[in-house]
């Protein structure tokens, strides 16, 4: 885990998107990295395990779905909060994220301090 601000990483490939979550965690006192698929989501657990992550599940390359399973596959990360945060309201698709260990699902349009709330909430349940 990070240090003295929480690390979040944001995994979306919505460039406006990833701006927008980035602006509000940060100015609730996160650090926040994007990145805009899956894979770049595996490269960046070798860098630093986040508190958190915001997950999109349409992304190219490895999509969402597939990110969290290999995310809860591996032992160092398995652990770590992760938030969907999609334009897929289908029931299927909420079952399958927390079957495979979403610990949160927030559908798009979505209001930003909800998601900083859900986060917050997320990193304090983890760390309890």
């Amino acid at each position: 885990m990070s240090g003295a601000k929480p690390l979040v990483y944001v995994a979306d490939d919505d460039e406006l998107l990833q701006q927008l979550v980035s602006h509000k965690l940060a100015q609730r006192g996160y650090e926040v990295r994007c990145v805009d698929d899956g894979e770049a989501l595996e490269r960046a657990l070798g860098d630093a395990i986040p508190d958190a992550i915001v997950l999109d599940a349409m992304m190219p390359i490895v999509d969402g779905f597939e990110a969290l399973r290999r995310l809860r596959a591996r032992p160092e990360a398995a652990k770590v909060p992760v938030i969907m945060l999609t334009a897929r309201r289908g029931e299927a698709d909420v079952v399958t994220a927390l079957n495979l260990g979403a610990d949160d699902y927030l559908a798009k349009p979505f209001l930003p301090e909800e998601l900083a709330l859900r986060v917050r909430q997320l990193i304090a349940k983890a760390s309890a």
